[in-house]
């Protein structure tokens, strides 16, 4: 956990009500796992700020972001605290588009090995990809590796 809160700002942008996301909340921060917890909770707050969402809802968008923000400081940017990550919420009215940025080389997702091939059972290579393809309704990634897009249901 870090110690000094004020470490994490999260950025409110303006939305385009009728033509994209009503508002979308911004986080940096870090490679460093320290930050992973309270980035996690503060997007997951402000991404209801008004509502109870549900167990379910909640539930999966805090269990894909915590691994996409862990494959990002660890994998992407190889916990290297000099490299950021970089958050985006997207806020619909019925889904939440998140992005998850490192500053890494990138991967290329089809590559990434089934882990529940039993010669890969001890690995821990693609687990949290595995994870979030089966809690998102839509996954998605950038050219380049470095930037996975996940659309979840809001509610």
């Amino acid at each position: 956990m870090i110690t000094d809160p004020r470490a994490l700002r999260l950025e409110r942008l303006p939305g385009q009500p009728g033509a994209g996301p009503e508002e979308a909340l911004v986080l940096h921060f870090p490679s460093d796992v320290g930050y992973a917890d309270s980035a996690v909770d503060l997007l997951a707050r402000h991404c209801y700020p008004d509502a109870d969402p549900g167990r379910q809802a909640l539930f999966r968008l805090r269990v894909a972001l915590a691994e996409a923000v862990a494959n990002a400081i660890q994998c992407g940017n190889g916990a290297d605290p000099s490299k950021f990550v970089h958050v985006q919420a997207e806020l619909f009215h019925d889904r939440i588009r998140l992005a998850v940025t490192d500053e890494g080389p990138g991967f290329d997702p089809t590559a990434v090995p089934d882990p529940r091939d039993p010669d890969l059972l001890e690995s821990p290579c693609g687990r949290g990809l595995f994870i979030i393809r089966h809690l998102a309704e839509h996954v998605e990634f950038n050219e380049k590796g470095n930037t996975i897009w996940m659309t979840l249901l809001r509610w």
